[in-house]
């Protein structure tokens, strides 16, 4: 049992890391701002970078440093807050440590590239504490604007916003929800195109179906409100209909909640 789990968990993360560079890559506006980062810091040549490289070998330079580091930084901050929040911790020291992660990561690359371009010695105490101090330093202050940025917008979705969960579906199935079910391992995402099953875990896939209203009717099933055409008591339990004619069970400890939502009698 305890393999399963780390397999999973294991799954978990690697698709995290795969849809996080998917949505880097597929950001045409993230890639030309990195491009034009790079070709700033290139020609102004920061750091004293302009004294040992030429023009266009420090480009390169700095386009490797914009890139390998916005990557590291984008990809390692998003599993550890993905990773801490979902064991209910503060958002603030998750922040903090996520900043100090990626910092860490980000210095120890920024050193071997320095030392691979220009002999700088990886042994050099000194040098090494400065460059984990600056890495870290950077990476916090970003981090927590990123974090101040996502609270300041998080309950304001414009009127368009359609919920996150469906980019990751494919562009023929995405269209209003329906449900969420639990299939295994697996949440079924059902849209008013199509189905499609989904490596996680239902929690998560709730928390990106914002803003559509809806509710946890079950252990293993989430309705969207406005989808749900009938309702109807079966013993201690309860059944609601949706648009597609599908019933979903509604447990007994989310009866109460049904009911307050409008859509089971009293």
């Amino acid at each position: 049992m305890r393999k399963q789990t780390g397999t999973f968990v294991n799954g978990q993360l690697f698709q995290s890391t795969k849809r996080e560079m998917q949505a880097i890559l597929s950001s045409r506006t993230t890639l030309v701002a990195l491009l034009a980062v790079a070709a700033v810091a290139g020609i102004v040549g920061p750091f004293g970078t302009v004294e040992f490289l030429s023009l266009f070998p420090r480009l390169a330079y700095w386009l490797v440093i914009c890139t390998m580091t916005y990557f590291t930084g984008a990809v390692l901050t998003g599993l550890f807050l993905r990773c801490r929040l979902a064991r209910g911790l503060h958002r603030l020291p998750i922040a903090l440590g996520a900043g100090v992660l990626s910092g860490l990561v980000i210095a120890l690359e920024v050193a071997l590239l320095n030392w691979v371009v220009f002999g700088q010695p990886l042994t050099d105490p000194v040098y090494m504490k400065e460059m984990m101090l600056n890495g870290v330093s950077i990476a916090v202050v970003i981090t927590l604007a990123g974090l101040f940025i996502d609270s300041a917008t998080a309950d304001q979705p414009p009127p368009d916003a359609q919920p996150p969960l469906l980019d990751r579906l494919p562009l023929d199935k995405r269209g209003p929800l329906l449900s969420l079910s639990v299939q295994d391992h697996y949440v079924e995402i059902v849209t008013t195109r199509g189905r499609e099953m989904l490596l996680m875990r239902l929690s998560d896939a709730i928390r990106e179906t914002v803003p559509t209203p809806g509710l946890q009717v079950h252990r293993s099933h989430w309705v969207a409100t406005g989808q749900v055409t009938a309702a109807r008591r079966d013993g201690v339990r309860a059944v609601l209909t949706l648009a597609d004619g599908r019933d979903i069970p509604v447990s007994r400890s989310n009866i109460a909640a049904v009911r307050e939502a409008g859509l089971l009698p009293g």
